[in-house]
């Protein structure tokens, strides 16, 4: 199996946020756009508008970390304040310095038992 590491989220939106969650979440998703490691930065909303779940999928786990230290220095404190953070489901066998980071998210982690993917 490849090194990719990806991970499912998914948040609760705290009242009154919607309208700037939309907002940041455009500008997050631009910015992920040049991230040269992120293969996949997806947000799906419920049709009540009161959960977001994410995917996101890296080329490597030195790529997730770049991505992560960049979000909280740009993004953190606000997008901390319009949601919170039901699960966080990391697919893969992350590098002690990604454990790091995500551990204190209340990160599960899913290491990998079979399959293939087609993205290289």
């Amino acid at each position: 199996m490849s090194s990719q590491i990806s991970w499912y989220v998914e948040l609760q939106v705290e009242p009154g946020q919607l309208d700037a969650l939309r907002a940041l979440t455009s500008e997050m998703v631009e910015s992920a756009k040049n991230e040269v490691g992120t293969l996949i930065y997806e947000r799906f909303i419920s049709e009540d508008s009161q959960i977001v779940h994410v995917f996101e999928r890296y080329i490597d786990a030195a790529a997730a970390v770049t991505h992560l230290i960049a979000f909280k220095a740009i993004y953190g404190k606000r997008f901390g304040q319009m949601v919170a953070r039901k699960r966080f489901t990391v697919f893969a066998t992350p590098t002690r310095e990604l454990k790091e980071i995500l551990d204190p998210f209340g990160a599960t982690y899913i290491v990998p038992f079979a399959g293939f993917s087609r993205i290289k």
